[in-house]
């Protein structure tokens, strides 16, 4: 990037991003059943139905933990350390978790725009303090998500908003493709598609140079990790694998909340690589319309999405 017109804050331009994120994911409501009315009873009332719990990753404080972003502005292009904790409802830093895939915690950082995606595995300190290097291309809004469980607690995910300074070109959402292209001659297809309110089933299918990959390695406890994340505000949904070996099929199910456009990361390691393959995938439909393009292989479609 020029220097020359490099900025140091772009409080503007990421402020429109931001308003632009948050109008949108205000309209994606989450999908709720409808109260049923008790019948046979005097009255004929009806009972409100409990309401349901936000999606991971949009508070930053939940279930009496906090995430506390202490780099919360960072320049585009250049290599950093993202440093954060995890505060109970005390102030206190946690120290102690439960292992989850593997890891005590794992730390996603995405572009509001859900083109940029890193999966990062960040060290703890004793006093509580984890940190990771980072180094994000572009400048604009991303989203930080900390995915953990605490010891003897429930999981939990929450998010912070972190600045990312530069010039600003702002991106619209990546096409629906049911296809990635990664480098090295790496294929994945996408079959399946994603209901509101009901759980989906994702098949991923992995080739390379045309043959099918049928000797996946082992990656966070399973052969495939998949993120998803809702297009406007960032919500954060947990996805399961299925059963299956080590490929070429990558089984998972998903259930989202609401109508709408959500961006899918799959990991997989081959070859002692762990790679990215990414996909829009809207509601109420397969992976991608039959006339679709085929996705673009980018900087976050491969192994660069990751940092341990």
């Amino acid at each position: 990037m020029n220097t020359a017109v490099r900025i140091t804050a772009f409080v503007t331009a990421v402020g429109a991003t931001f308003g632009t994120a948050y109008a949108v994911g205000g309209a994606a409501d989450p999908v709720v059943k409808e109260a049923t009315e008790e019948g046979g009873h005097g009255g004929g009332h009806e009972e409100s139905a409990p309401a349901p719990e936000p999606p991971g990753g949009l508070q930053v404080s939940q279930g009496g933990y906090s995430l506390d972003l202490e780099t919360p502005r960072l320049a585009a292009g250049e290599k950093a350390r993202l440093r954060f904790t995890v505060e109970d409802g005390s102030g206190r830093e946690v120290t102690a978790y439960d292992r989850e895939h593997g890891k005590e915690l794992h730390l996603i950082v995405a572009s509001r725009e859900l083109d940029t995606y890193r999966h990062l595995h960040p060290t703890r300190a004793a006093d509580g303090t984890w940190s990771t290097p980072v180094d994000l291309p572009k400048a604009g809004g991303y989203r930080v998500f900390a995915d953990f469980r605490p010891k003897g607690g429930e999981g939990r995910t929450l998010g912070a908003d972190l600045a990312v300074s530069g010039k600003y070109e702002p991106a619209p959402l990546p096409a629906p493709a049911a296809r990635a292209t990664l480098p090295g001659g790496y294929e994945v297809t996408l079959d399946g598609g994603l209901t509101p309110g009901r759980a989906s089933e994702l098949k991923l299918r992995v080739t390379k140079d045309g043959e099918p990959v049928t000797d996946l390695e082992p990656y966070l406890g399973a052969y495939g990790h998949l993120v998803a994340l809702r297009s406007g505000d960032l919500a954060y949904l947990h996805v399961h694998p299925g059963e299956g070996g080590p490929g070429p099929v990558v089984p998972f199910t998903a259930e989202v909340p609401s109508e709408g456009s959500y961006r899918l990361f799959l990991d997989f390691k081959h070859d002692g690589k762990v790679r990215t393959a990414d996909f829009t995938v809207r509601t109420g439909g397969a992976g991608a319309p039959a006339d679709a393009p085929d996705a673009e292989p980018d900087d976050h479609g491969t192994e660069d999405g990751h940092s341990h």
